[in-house]
């Protein structure tokens, strides 16, 4: 999930790419900076999705971190910006990852290691 994750973000860095450079944005530097930072999650996450793969130790906080930041994130969506066909599907995503990193068979592939 970790990687289909990545892979999202990564066409939405694409998506975002390609409406900063055919549109006229307020301030370019900063579409390019959410691009860059949009782009470096995607590419964190998609490393992590691998190490995830591997049953590497540092794989799971960087994962967790992120989900608690998209938690927050799906939460302002679906709460406060009223968005919720946005924030929800963001909240269940979260939801399905920490449950499966938090798993008996999850923690056990790790402290085997």
């Amino acid at each position: 999930m970790v990687g289909v994750e990545a892979l999202a973000l990564a066409v939405v860095a694409a998506v975002l790419l390609f409406l900063t450079l055919t549109s006229s944005p307020d301030s370019v530097g900063r579409a390019l900076a959410e691009v860059v930072y949009v782009g470096l999650t995607a590419g964190l996450l998609g490393a992590a999705a691998v190490g995830l793969w591997r049953v590497k130790g540092w794989a799971r906080a960087p994962v967790v971190a992120l989900q608690l930041l998209l938690a927050v994130l799906g939460y302002t969506l679906a709460f406060e910006a009223d968005l919720p066909l946005l924030g929800v599907p963001v909240l269940v995503l979260v939801g399905i990852e920490l449950y499966l990193l938090a798993t008996p068979e999850a923690r056990l592939a790790y402290f085997d290691r």
